[in-house]
């Protein structure tokens, strides 16, 4: 989106007009890849964390490693009793499976099934396929330099600290936002 509209309430009214351009298009892109996800669970019929869940454990089973509850449950950063909850769900929706660890036989594992694993293929699988056409589009040099800011901006984002981000959305709240006039 290259056309002049608001630079948005948090981007002060001095700042350049290429990069609140930028952080705007990349603001854009978010919201149409949350779009796409809403779009996904629903063509699914799972809540994000059951798609986070299926995303990790297809992931994981890639990767040649086992997941047991307990590191489900960490990386998705819920409960034991909601990762049970979770994995309930997704057994009886014919998601994954429970199986018995390779090494421990009082453990068990999660695993996608396959049908699964088609699932999300089938999906997810055009889209994947137009974003990296996108991907390798970029000349050599556009590569080098897209994945430098988007590192950099991870990084920027990563540096937010809960005391930071909290006091921010607290200022957000009693702040009035300007309009699109005084701003742009």
């Amino acid at each position: 989106m290259t056309g002049e509209r608001s630079s948005g309430y948090w981007y002060a009214a001095d700042r350049t007009r290429r990069g609140v351009a930028v952080l705007n298009a990349l603001r854009d892109y978010r919201a149409a890849e949350a779009a796409m996800r809403r779009r996904t669970r629903s063509a699914m019929r799972m809540g994000e964390t059951d798609l986070l869940a299926i995303r990790f454990l297809l992931k994981s089973e890639t990767e040649g490693r086992s997941v047991s509850p307990k590191d489900l449950s960490a990386h998705l950063g819920i409960s034991s009793a909601s990762t049970t909850v979770l994995i309930d769900r997704l057994v009886r929706s014919g998601h994954v499976e429970r199986r018995p660890h390779p090494t421990d036989r009082r453990a068990l594992v999660i695993a996608p099934t396959i049908s699964s694993d088609d699932e999300v293929r089938a999906t997810l699988g055009e889209m994947h396929r137009r974003m990296i056409d996108v991907a390798e589009g970029l000349a050599p040099e556009e590569a080098v330099t897209v994945l430098d800011f988007l590192e950099r901006m991870r990084s920027a984002v990563d540096s937010v600290s809960e005391v930071d981000a909290h006091a921010a959305e607290a200022d957000v709240l009693v702040s009035p936002i300007p309009s699109a006039r005084s701003v742009s």
